[in-house]
């Protein structure tokens, strides 16, 4: 379902097809930062992102092809949804060439379109709370292992490039013990909406 006509920002970019993915992760991570994101019109900014590659141990392809994560082996610009510690959905965007398997995890969003709806499906009224974490975006936007494989340019799932470039700071990977040490966390410099405050940085 597309958004109501009153609902569309004056500037929401163009929708993004699947072509977009179909470049280096490290490419496509930090310009998702401020484009927007809808599953069934519901949905809002992206503010923050992760990219994993199948070089490095944190990725879940790193060990190779399983029934789990075969989306990720497959081609580009398709949804890769996996659950995390048996309880939270978590969405990723699949990038590369087929076979590379290195995507891109959604980890918040500043939300704006649905708002009531992700409120009664988070059970709270806290806007700042509703995305702010991998878990909490599918929550809100009632995404499950039903989207798994979904093409990312075809409902129910919209992205909309962004129109300005934010103030996008990178750092370390946040919730894993293997290449922690790799700064591909990708987010709105300052951003209420984050799942966690990037370390303080000088502006390059």
């Amino acid at each position: 379902m597309a958004p109501k006509p009153h609902q569309i920002p004056q500037k929401l970019g163009k929708a993004l097809k699947r072509s977009f993915f179909a470049r280096s992760v490290h490419d496509v991570a930090p310009e998702l930062i401020g484009a927007t994101l809808l599953v069934d019109g519901v949905g809002g900014e992206i503010v923050e992102v992760e990219a994993y590659h199948h070089t490095e141990p944190a990725a879940h392809s790193f060990n190779g092809q399983t029934p789990r994560n075969q989306i990720m082996f497959g081609p580009p610009g398709f949804a890769y949804v996996y659950r995390s510690y048996g309880i939270h959905w978590c969405v990723n965007f699949v990038c590369e060439a087929e076979g590379s398997a290195s995507a891109v995890l959604i980890r918040a969003l500043q939300p704006t379109f649905g708002i009531g709806e992700m409120q009664l499906r988070r059970g709270l009224q806290d806007e700042r709370m509703l995305c702010s974490g991998p878990g909490k975006v599918c929550q809100a936007l009632g995404i499950s292992i039903a989207h798994n494989g979904q093409a990312l340019d075809q409902p129910p799932i919209a992205i909309h490039a962004r129109t300005e470039v934010p103030d996008v700071v990178a750092g370390i990977r946040i919730g894993i013990t293997k290449a922690v040490e790799l700064p591909w966390r990708y987010g709105v410099r300052g951003s209420r909406y984050l799942s966690k405050p990037f370390p303080l940085t000088p502006r390059s």
